[in-house]
């Protein structure tokens, strides 16, 4: 049987990795417009002076430091940029040093040291990178977040401890036969109420492959209950959890409002007729808990599916499709 995995941390990964295009396209220009002034004040150090009309300083060897000093820094932006999560300390110091720049020159402004005509150099120098270092920050707080919320084993195996309405484990069940453990949203969102005429539909394939279906959910026993009978899936195995300690034990944690309310979202619901075959229910559970679906048997995670909007449609019979049993014998 092969050692459990994280496939969350997958999928992680590669969101990451399509998320960071536009960050490594950040840094290499950063990288390249440091080199750049750099080269100008090795070359010429009174050239920066003289464009702001300003008296050329009788320092030059201290200009040129300066030239060094922001060429190590466009150095250390094209290191970053092959991979901006890993070496995000270097992205955090070019944005203090962004940050507190215009700081110090706006006080030379002010008290006429300084043209306002540097503000331009400010722009350009400063405040136009502030906003995609900080959005690289952002990214790389969250996946530093977000790996110590699902890279624990021992997390997810107290988790598994959970007690189904059978009043059996769910370590207990995946070790009868494959689970396919499915993590529903708020009762109210018209994307649960697809998922359960998903699985009501796929219901009998499911087991024919030999996996067995149970929910978790965050709602009101009757409320999912009533859901449930709707959708013809009344003996559907479930485990409450209305404090989501089990959605944060596989990864699932709160998204984003572009993942809850992104334009996808409004499509599908607005245009794609969801609206209209499930409609909208109360908000009565945390409306900005992600789902996603796991294949777990004896224990370990086969297959995942996590959902990067509230949008996506996971095709559960392809998730239970390869073999469980031939893959844990491997």
């Amino acid at each position: 049987m092969p050692k459990p995995f994280t496939s969350i941390a997958k999928s992680m990964g590669n969101t990451a990795r399509s998320e960071s295009g536009w960050m490594k396209l950040a840094l290499l220009f950063a990288a390249a417009y440091n080199l750049v002034w750099m080269v100008v004040l090795l070359a010429s150090p009174g050239l920066p002076f003289r464009m702001l009309g300003v008296q050329e300083p009788n320092y030059s060897e201290l200009v040129r430091l300066v030239g060094l000093a922001v060429g190590l820094s466009g150095l250390g932006y094209a290191i970053a940029a092959y991979n901006p999560m890993r070496h995000w300390p270097v992205v955090a110091l070019g944005f203090l040093a962004k940050l507190l720049g215009p700081v110090v020159a706006a006080v030379a402004i002010s008290k006429g040291r300084l043209p306002a005509s540097a503000g331009l150099g400010i722009l350009f120098n400063d405040l136009i990178w502030l906003l995609p270092f900080a959005a690289i920050l952002y990214r790389a707080y969250d996946e530093a977040i977000g790996e110590m919320r699902i890279v624990s084993p021992e997390v997810q195996k107290m988790a598994l401890r959970s007690k189904t309405t059978m009043g059996i484990s769910l370590d207990e069940l995946s070790r009868m036969s494959p689970i396919l453990l499915v993590f529903l949203r708020h009762a109210g969102c018209p994307f649960c109420r697809e998922t359960l005429a998903d699985l009501a539909r796929n219901r009998r394939r499911i087991e024919e492959m030999g996996a067995r279906i149970v929910l978790v959910h965050m709602g009101a026993d009757d409320q999912v209950q009533a859901a449930l009978n709707r959708f013809g899936l009344p003996d559907i195995d479930r485990v409450s959890d209305p404090r989501q300690a089990v959605y944060r034990a596989f990864g699932l944690g709160r998204g984003r409002l572009a993942a809850i309310l992104g334009p996808r979202v409004w499509f599908r619901v607005f245009f794609g007729g969801l609206l209209a075959r499930y409609g909208i229910g109360e908000f009565k559970d945390d409306i900005f808990q992600m789902p996603g679906a796991f294949l777990i048997f004896h224990g370990a995670i086969l297959r995942s599916y996590v959902h990067r909007s509230s949008a996506d449609r996971p095709d559960y019979v392809a998730l239970v499709a390869a073999d469980p049993v031939a893959q844990s014998a491997r």
